[in-house]
């Protein structure tokens, strides 16, 4: 239970980007890897309880390791809001640009956490390498399947309409696929949308979906996700440990990628 608490209160630091040690004031930039990276998130006092959580019942021998692991994961998770953020005005990303944002703002969360746990449960240092890079594929599987179900997902199931990224021209993996693959005339129609600022939302969204469905992307996607899940589960079973210890997280990744919301 002890451990448990320390990982949550982990994740809820890694979460809302606090430095972790002492409170902070967040209103203002942090500057990273000559970035100047705009901060604007409450200090409140569940982020202080997290924060004293993690400093202050972390077993000693552990404390360096975990909080070297927690201080890499924050600085990682703000660059790739950056990236992000820059993506927004950039019409030339690519697919690997793309999955070293989605590296830095998703999957090293899950990878911080899963290593934590195997630090304070006395794995390996190759085990815990392991379970990190697990975490790392799982991760862009995650947000892979994320940039899918927005285009393919059943809006029934989702409680919401579909289609917000192709709205917002949001630079997912399915569009930076269909403008690199894209025959001339597709590209310019896709272009046509990207650059239309009146539109009828359901026309949008119908129209690009049929140019992904022309260029094939929601198998290449698929694809992708299949991949990085396959190479996550043969991480995991490569482990040192016992296989009846790994089948709750085997069980817990499984309900993640076959998930419709």
């Amino acid at each position: 239970m002890r451990q448990l608490k320390l990982l949550l209160a982990a994740i809820a630091l890694l979460w809302a980007m606090p430095c972790w040690g002492k409170p902070i004031d967040l209103h203002g930039k942090w500057e990273h890897k000559k970035k100047s990276i705009p901060i604007g998130l409450p200090m409140d006092a569940s982020i202080e309880e997290a924060n004293r959580e993690l400093m202050n019942n972390c077993p000693e021998r552990y404390l360096k390791q975990v909080m070297d692991i927690f201080s890499q994961t924050a600085l990682e998770i703000c660059e790739g809001q950056q990236w992000d953020m820059e993506f927004e005005t950039r019409n030339d990303v690519t697919v690997p640009e793309y999955m070293e944002m989605i590296r830095l703002k998703t999957s090293v969360l899950l990878s911080a956490a899963l290593k934590i746990g195997a630090v304070l449960g006395g794995a390996s240092e190759d085990d815990a390498r392991k379970l990190y890079d697990f975490g790392i594929k799982m991760g862009l599987a995650f947000q892979l399947q994320d940039d899918y179900l927005d285009v393919y997902g059943d809006s029934k199931v989702f409680g919401k309409n579909i289609g917000g990224d192709i709205l917002c021209n949001k630079k997912t993996f399915m569009l930076i696929n269909a403008l690199a693959l894209a025959d001339g005339i597709q590209r310019k129609e896709l272009e046509k949308w990207i650059a239309s600022t009146a539109f009828c939302p359901e026309e949008k969204i119908k129209a690009v979906t049929a140019l992904y469905d022309k260029i094939g992307i929601g198998g290449i996607c698929e694809e992708k996700i299949n991949a990085y899940y396959v190479e996550g589960l043969s991480l995991l079973e490569s482990m040192a440990v016992p296989s009846e210890r790994k089948e709750e997280l085997k069980s817990f990744v499984c309900h993640l990628m076959n998930r419709k919301v």
